[in-house]
């Protein structure tokens, strides 16, 4: 049989496919056998018919060649995303395990400042806080330190919220970034602070 005659009997294959809206493998042999082909060679009129026919829980489902490109990118964008999700999940489960926190930690990213027990003010960004203690993100290390914390009110008043933190570590994240983690020792009145403007 010649590749003109195979083509032509995967032709009537997508044909029945697009009329039904899938063929199953028994109706490609059972074509294959009508038109003289080897039953057991079925799989070669698939070949010729596939770009037409997507395979889904033992059927073949006809499916347009304009459909077929948003077809496949739905497809590349569910692969992102279960792998994204997976990225989470995987995430959650290493982040829990490793927490030593008795609380547990609230995403909170906020600007901060901070008071250094040389009076310094620097401006950092806080990343989570639990009730006993909080994570921020500045440009140089301040392990072992003690420092005010002040973190912005979110109520109606202007003003902050003024801690005394210890910072038990710091960590290089990045270039010039670093990460620290500090347990509050107590609450301050944030007005006995003098702040630059």
């Amino acid at each position: 049989m010649s590749l003109t005659e195979l083509q032509g009997i995967a032709d009537r294959v997508v044909d029945r496919a697009r009329v039904q809206g899938f063929v199953v493998p028994r109706e490609i042999r059972a074509s294959s056998a009508e038109a003289g082909w080897p039953e057991n060679q079925w799989k070669d009129v698939l070949a010729l018919a596939q770009a037409f026919l997507h395979f889904r829980q033992g059927r073949y489902y006809y499916v347009s060649v304009v459909s077929t490109q948003p077809r496949q990118d739905q497809l590349h964008q569910r692969d992102i995303q279960q792998a994204v999700r997976q990225i989470i999940r995987d995430y959650k489960v290493k982040t829990t395990e490793g927490e030593r926190r008795q609380h547990g930690r609230i995403p909170f990213v906020q600007p901060t400042k901070i008071l250094t027990s040389d009076h310094r003010e620097i401006q950092l960004l806080s990343r989570d806080i639990s009730p006993t203690g909080i994570r921020l993100v500045g440009t140089r290390s301040l392990q072992g330190q003690k420092v005010r914390v002040l973190i912005p009110r979110q109520d109606e008043s202007d003003g902050h919220w003024c801690f005394l933190v210890q910072i038990l570590w710091s960590s290089q994240i990045g270039d010039n970034l670093v990460e620290h983690g500090g347990v509050f020792l107590e609450l301050l009145d944030p007005h006995q602070l003098k702040l630059r403007d």
